[in-house]
């Protein structure tokens, strides 16, 4: 931790506290009030429709074109419009989540008394006071605690998903500032040491990370040293970029084919102009004199006049309105996500969470899963099952042991740091021994921590036993040292006075996988104890306090001390305590894996823990051949045992499973040199753990596998701060809703409750939506080339002459109004198999995985079709009205505004037809508006062919005036 680096001294003179000061600034909100509109049009225009679109709406604006700039701006206005109120309203619900943890009230010290003030003003250098339950706003040095010992118990569930309690220590100098008057007298520097000073360092013990939450204490005072986006927590995440979707990359390669399509269409058109007005009665004819500019005008502006025409001609092609459709199913989309009961947790109340609808689809093309494992695969709750003591095995039955051994038992309920908290709220209020109640439990209304949640399982075990409360004895121990787990010892002992005085008794617990237990995934703590003479104790006290107080190469010191007392010890048992898992997380890495989804378990526990705990929840299971890629220490060793692990896979049976456990520093070596052996060694395994990892290297993971040549789909899931990087640099980040602490929730795509709701989110919910959005954009697509082609063809038919087709009217009001509904519904509601069947059989993701739906052959498909569609369109039409026009009674001839009525109404019946037929699952919705679009098409032809007819003899009449009156003025 870089808190180490810092010192502490008190001085008289001015205060003095780090210059540096930081804001607590949200890293979730994508706009604010002053940039939402020129970030936003800025990001809507790196689309490629949209900014297409827009430069068509400046040609029209700039010359002259066959049609009103009106058909583009207004689709233009009415997407842009739409996707900004969709962004907007999201990003909104963001701020309201930022306002939650920047507008938190806190209490700082200010002017002799407290202030409250919101925790986004908390400066470095001031004193805040954080309470019982309240979690810490800042990166805080602990001052002073309400506890006569100057300690304090915190939780990280929210940073790390461990619910375990941790011990945390005063400063010395100023862990008698318990008011807020010497708190204000308080004269102190936080400083980087210098090589010879006599300050006391502060370590990790003496940090209160932000995030953390204070427990089993009434209130402390801590200086804050790091503050907003410079605190630990915040240190953890990256900057978070927008994440596209394989389908949005799709749609781009897919419009930028359209747009090469497109430009053929122009430049032919407008070559094949020129060679049809080489000829002079074409040139100019009766009908169409040139004026004087237009004979003297440059060729080349000409022929780049002409060609932009076109191109604003068939400009349609690209689908302005699919963005829009997209945003809308996707927005509305992701309501099903939270209305879903399947995905709703009874017990904490809570439904799944979408944070962002732009990745709804990418649930249903992952390839790869990295989740963490406390918290997320287990509830971190512990329960004893079972021991060994002299080599025979006891377990637990209905609340009791089927053995019973005093001495086991004894060393059991006194090695441990357990603390307890009553129902009164200043029952340890005045501190002390921490052990004067942990043998006393005749008081049923009091709760549990433990620095390791092993501890806690086992005392709580020992009390159902009932031995140490019988043992009235027991309470007369009295503490003498602690000496605290780290891991390179890998246990943790105390030395206690026995009741006599006469004796010294100490206690060891350790860490150490058993081969025994090893299949059941226990969780295993060997227990010894060994006795000291009043002689023996006095030598260890002196050795264990001058280490303690040694200023230089303590640690040392202090390791050769514990090395010396925690020898020639008696072995009294093993005990065996297993990480309940949460429920059905077993089936669910089960329904991953037949769905072809390859899990990793990055984790920060130890190798056993984390092999332990692989094994029980179906990660790793038993017929599996394990790799293991541990403890390596150069890089020419790394190298030679990845290539031993390639040879090892590639010459046993294909049939074979392969798992590989990896730990951090061994990943550090694969990674900064082999990476590209690494992860070859690593996708011919079907299930990968990766233990003792650092939140930076989680993230450095995921980004390796994801920019890797295949390119998978990832997603990363977990509970805690420390998850926040893996969650955002993957492709889909899922939160879990903890028992404490949001931010892995705040910081993902996606929200659930428990593990196993991943299963439906990806099966079912991910798979529609990916189906659904697909054939909504092949369908905008061929809707679109059936509806632009006639354009083009019937250029041919008028000399080229960039005579439109269809009404302006008709160009404007297509994709918007006469498409857009039905097309919106589908990609809603569309059901291809019942939901049950895609949960029950998983082997069903495979068939949409790798983007299939979106191939360049399925896209082939869609375009031809729709080319095929629109040649039936305009020379069915052609053939109908053959070269009669006379087709009313009254003599009167029909015209090129009919023959284009009639190809669109041809082509929008057709187009919904066409989406009917593809509809699998129809709902009340589906028919009202596929039948409605039509009817509605009609409808608005009539009413506005109606009003057509009456501005044609309005103003045929106006001109036969005009006309009468010319005749009149002459004297003709």
């Amino acid at each position: 931790l870089y808190v180490t680096i810092f010192s502490w001294s008190v001085f008289a003179g001015p205060p003095c506290i780090l210059v540096r000061t930081f804001m607590l600034v949200s890293r979730m909100k994508s706009y604010t009030i002053w940039n939402f509109v020129p970030k936003n049009l800025f990001e809507q225009f790196r689309r490629i429709a949209n900014f297409y679109f827009l430069i068509i709406f400046l040609v029209q604006l700039m010359i002259d074109t066959p049609t009103s700039p009106v058909t583009s701006g207004l689709p233009l206005f009415f997407v842009i419009t739409v996707t900004a109120i969709k962004q907007g309203y999201e990003d909104w619900l963001r701020h309201k989540a930022d306002n939650e943890v920047n507008g938190a009230p806190v209490f700082v010290v200010r002017s002799g008394s407290l202030v409250q003030t919101r925790s986004k003003n908390i400066r470095v250098g001031d004193i805040v006071r954080v309470a019982k339950d309240e979690t810490f706003p800042a990166d805080l040095v602990l001052l002073s605690s309400d506890r006569s010992d100057g300690t304090c118990h915190i939780t990280t569930t929210s940073l790390d998903g461990e619910t375990n309690l941790k011990t945390h220590y005063s400063v010395a100098e100023t862990s008698v500032c318990q008011s807020v008057s010497r708190l204000e007298a308080l004269q102190a520097v936080v400083e980087h040491p210098h090589p010879h000073t006599q300050a006391q360092p502060l370590g990790p013990e003496n940090l209160l990370l932000r995030g953390a939450r204070l427990k089993n204490t009434k209130e402390i005072f801590g200086v804050a040293v790091y503050t907003g986006m410079e605190s630990k927590m915040a240190l953890n995440y990256k900057c978070k970029s927008q994440k596209r979707s394989a389908v949005e990359k799709s749609m781009n390669t897919f419009l930028i084919i359209y747009l090469g399509i497109l430009l053929f269409e122009a430049v032919l058109s407008t070559i094949l102009k020129y060679a049809w007005q080489a000829e002079d009665k074409w040139d100019e004819p009766f009908y169409n004199h040139k004026t004087e500019q237009e004979r003297n005008s440059s060729p080349i502006l000409k022929f780049i006049s002409d060609f932009l025409a076109f191109l604003v001609l068939y400009n349609f092609i690209i689908p302005i309105s699919l963005y829009v459709t997209v945003e809308m199913q996707k927005f509305l989309g992701s309501f099903f996500i939270g209305w879903d009961l399947d995905l709703y947790h009874e017990e904490s109340d809570q439904k799944a969470q979408v944070n962002t609808s732009d990745l709804n689809e990418e649930l249903g093309q992952v390839e790869y899963v990295f989740t963490d494992k406390t918290g997320t695969l287990t509830e971190n709750e512990m329960q004893f099952r079972e021991c060994s003591i002299n080599g025979t095995k006891y377990q637990e039955i209905n609340g009791k042991l089927t053995g019973e051994e005093l001495l086991f038992l004894k060393a059991v309920s006194l090695c441990h740091t357990v603390q307890i908290s009553y129902d009164q709220p200043d029952c340890l209020a005045g501190g002390g021994d921490p052990f004067s109640h942990a043998n006393g439990f005749s008081t049923n209304d009091m709760e549990y921590y433990a620095s390791s949640p092993d501890e806690k399982a086992l005392v709580e075990a020992t009390k159902r036993y009932g031995s140490v409360r019988a043992s009235k004895t027991m309470s007369l121990y009295k503490l003498l040292h602690v000496l605290e787990f780290d891991a390179n010892r890998r246990r943790m002992s105390v030395i206690l006075q026995t009741p006599s005085g006469n004796n010294t008794f100490s206690s060891t617990k350790g860490f150490e996988l058993s081969h025994r237990n090893y299949p059941k995934g226990l969780r295993t703590l060997v227990v010894a104890c060994r006795h000291f003479s009043p002689e023996e104790y006095i030598d260890v006290d002196r050795c264990l306090n001058a280490a303690r107080t040694a200023l230089q190469q303590r640690e040392e010191r202090l390791q050769e001390a514990f090395s010396y007392i925690e020898r020639d010890l008696q072995l009294l048992g093993a005990t065996g305590v297993e990480d309940k898992l949460q429920d059905k997380v077993q089936e669910t890495i089960e329904a991953l894996r037949l769905a072809g989804i390859k899990v990793w378990v990055l984790t920060g526990d130890k190798h056993e823990t984390a092999v332990s705990v692989s094994l029980s929840c179906g990660h790793f299971h038993r017929t599996m051949n394990i790799l293991e890629l541990l403890q390596q220490r150069s890089d020419n060793e790394c190298a030679e045992q990845l290539r031993r692990l390639a040879r090892r896979y590639g010459r046993s049976d294909h049939v074979i499973q392969h798992g590989l456990v990896v730990d951090g520093a061994s990943l550090s070596l694969a990674l900064r040199e082999h990476e590209k052996l690494f992860m070859e060694v690593c996708k011919n395994c079907s299930a990968v753990l990766c233990c003792r990892m650092a939140p930076l290297q989680k993230a450095k993971v995921v980004r390796l596998l994801k920019t890797s040549p295949e390119k998978p789909i990832t997603l990363a899931i977990g509970d805690g701060a420390n998850d926040v990087s893996m969650i955002q640099e993957a492709h889909v980040g899922i939160g879990i809703m903890g028992k404490e602490g949001r931010q892995a929730v705040r910081n993902s795509d996606y929200a659930i409750a428990r593990f196993k709701f991943l299963a439906k989110l990806l099966l079912v919910h991910g798979h529609f939506y990916y189906i659904r959005i697909a054939t909504l954009v092949q369908y905008f697509f061929y809707k679109n080339v059936c509806f632009i082609t006639p354009q083009f063809l019937y250029q041919f038919f008028c000399l080229f002459s960039q005579q439109t087709l269809y009404d302006s009217v008709y160009l404007t009001l297509y994709n918007i109004c006469f498409t857009s509904l039905p097309i919106l519904v589908y990609s809603l509601f569309e059901q291809l198999v019942h939901p049950h069947v895609l949960q029950n059989k998983p082997v069903l993701y495979r068939d949409i995985s790798r983007n299939s739906l979106l191939s360049f052959r399925t896209f082939l498909y869609w375009t031809l079709l729709g080319f095929c569609h629109a040649f039936v369109f305009f020379f069915g039409s052609y053939v109908l009205m053959g070269e009669d026009t006379t087709l009313m009674g009254n003599g009167q001839m029909f015209g090129n505004w009919t023959f284009g009525t009639l190809v669109f109404t041809v082509m929008v019946i057709t187009v919904t037809l066409k989406l009917a037929l593809e509809t699998h699952f129809w709902t009340w919705m589906n028919h009202f508006v596929t039948w409605g679009s039509i009817a509605f098409y009609f409808i608005f032809s009539l009413f506005y062919g109606g009003i057509i007819w009456i501005v044609e003899r309005l103003n045929c009449s106006s001109q036969t005036l005009w006309l009468s009156s010319v005749k009149h003025f002459n004297g003709v």
